[in-house]
C-alpha cells in the first residue's frame, strides 16, 4: 500500500516506459518464493514503481471487469491466530489483563523484525516500509503547518500511540526470557511506532475472531503480504473479502485494466484528512475531499453579542450538528449550512430552531446571513492555506 504522498495523477496517462518493473529485485524474488511455499500462485500482477504513486502492483495481462485479481491463502495472512500459535502464545495467554489484538500483532512484528534472518516472516518483513509518513511520525515543526483541525487530530494520534506504548511496557518486560538482549532495547518506542503504523496502514479486514487470552477489543485485522502492495484510488471499486470456502482473501475488480497498468483498489470513500491520518498520503483529485469546520471557526464570524449563542451551540451538540461540518467540491455541506442557519437565527425567530433542523426555510434574511458566514469561513481557510504554504517554503 502506498505510504508516500499520493499525487492523484491519472494513472492511465502515464507511458509504460515510465513504469519500472521490480520483479527482478531480490526482495521480491524471495517474497514470491515464500508465498509459493504457502500455496499462493499469481500471474496477474507484478511489483513495479510508478510515477506519482511509487511502489505498487502492475497488471501482467489485461484484466476484465469482475475478474479475480488476487487470491491470497489464509496461510499467508498474519493474524492474531499466527501470534497465539507462536512462541509468544504462552506469554500472551498468562498475561493479565489480557493484551489487545493490536498489541499482539505489534509485539509479533517487533519480535520477528528483531529476529532478522531467523524469522520465518523475513521475506515479508523485508518489503515493509522502513518508515511511514502518518502524522504520528512527523516532526513537530511539520505538524504545526497542518490545518488546526488536522493538527489537533495528529496530536491526539501521537498521544494515543505514546499511551499505547507506556501501557505495554510491563507486558514487554514479561517477554525477557525470550531474548538475550534487554527487552527495553528491542521494544522501544521507535520499534512499536513502526509496528503500529504497519498494522494501521496495511491491515485488511477479516471476520471477527475471539481469543479468550486477548481483550474484548475487535479482532478483525490481518496483514496480507503482497496484496498490501496495491495502492489506493478513490476512482475504482473492488469486492474484497475472505472466502470461507476457499480459505483465501480475495479481491475482484469492477474496473478493467490494460496490460502494464497499475492496478488499484479503494481503501474506502475516505476524505483526505482521514487518508492522511490513517495512511500518510492524500489524493489531489479525491471526490471525497473536504475541509472540516471546527466549532471555533463555526462561530468566528457570528455576532459575539448574541445572548442565545450558548443555547444554540447546545442544541447543535445535542442533535449531532457540531461535528463533521465540511466544505466539499460543491461548497458548504448541508450539515454545515444547517448549523449556520440555526446559529444565524434572529432572537425573535429562535423558537423556529426545530424547523431549521428539518430543513425548512425560516426567512430570506436567515438564508442570506448563513451563506455570507459560510463565504467568510471559506475565505478564512484560503488565507490560512496561503499562510501555511509560505511557512512551508521557509522550512525547505
Amino acid at each position: 500500500m502506498v505510504i508516500q504522498l499520493y499525487s492523484g495523477f491519472n494513472h492511465r496517462l502515464f507511458s509504460p516506459c515510465l513504469i519500472v518493473n521490480e520483479s527482478y529485485k531480490s526482495e521480491f524474488i524471495e517474497l514470491r518464493k515464500w508465498l509459493k511455499d504457502r500455496k499462493f500462485q499469481d500471474s496477474n500482477l507484478a511489483p513495479a514503481r510508478f510515477p506519482g504513486t511509487g511502489r505498487g502492483l502492475m497488471s501482467q495481462t489485461s484484466l476484465k471487469e469482475g475478474q479475480m485479481i488476487i487470491s491470497l491463502p489464509e496461510s499467508c495472512l498474519l493474524t492474531t491466530d499466527t501470534v497465539i500459535r507462536s512462541y509468544l502464545g504462552a506469554y500472551i495467554t498468562k498475561w493479565k489483563p489480557p493484551p489487545s489484538p493490536l498489541l499482539a500483532l505489534c509485539t509479533f512484528l517487533v519480535s520477528e523484525k528483531h529476529a532478522g534472518d531467523r524469522s520465518l516472516w523475513k521475506p515479508y518483513l523485508e518489503i515493509l516500509p522502513k518508515a511511514y509518513t502518518c502524522p504520528v511520525c512527523l516532526e513537530p515543526e511539520v505538524v504545526n503547518l497542518l490545518p488546526k483541525s488536522l493538527k489537533a487530530k495528529a496530536e491526539e494520534q501521537r498521544t494515543h500511540v505514546q499511551e499505547f506504548f507506556a501501557s505495554s511496557r510491563d507486558f514487554f518486560s514479561s517477554l525477557q526470557p525470550l531474548f538475550a538482549e534487554a527487552v527495553e532495547s528491542i521494544f522501544n518506542y521507535s520499534a512499536l511506532l513502526w509496528a503500529w503504523c504497519t498494522v494501521n496502514t496495511r491491515a485488511v479486514y477479516l471476520r471477527p475472531r475471539q481469543w479468550e487470552c486477548l481483550s474484548a477489543e475487535p479482532d478483525t485485522c490481518a496483514l496480507a503480504p503482497y496484496l498490501d502492495l496495491l495502492n489506493h484510488s478513490p476512482h475504482v471499486q473492488v469486492k474484497a473479502a475472505f472466502n470461507e470456502e476457499t480459505h483465501c482473501y480475495e479481491i475482484r475488480t469492477t474496473s478493467r485494466w490494460r496490460k502494464h497498468e497499475e492496478v488499484f483498489i479503494c481503501y474506502g470513500p475516505h476524505d483526505n484528512q482521514r487518508l492522511f491520518l490513517e495512511y500518510g498520503f492524500v489524493s489531489v483529485h479525491n471526490p471525497h475531499a473536504c475541509v472540516y469546520v471546527s466549532r471555533e471557526i463555526l462561530v468566528k464570524y457570528l455576532p459575539s453579542t448574541d445572548k442565545q449563542m450558548d443555547k444554540k451551540i447546545s442544541i447543535l451538540k445535542d442533535h449531532g450538528y457540531i461535528e463533521n461540518l465540511t466544505f466539499g467540491w460543491d461548497g458548504p455541506s448541508w450539515r454545515l449550512l444547517t448549523a449556520l442557519k440555526l446559529l444565524s437565527l434572529e432572537a425573535e425567530k429562535f423558537t423556529c430552531w426545530r424547523k431549521v433542523l428539518l430543513g425548512e426555510v425560516i426567512s430570506d434574511t436567515n438564508e442570506k446571513t448563513s451563506l455570507d458566514v459560510a463565504q467568510k469561513i471559506c475565505y478564512y481557510f484560503m488565507e490560512e492555506t496561503t499562510t501555511m504554504l509560505q511557512k512551508k517554503q521557509k522550512l525547505i
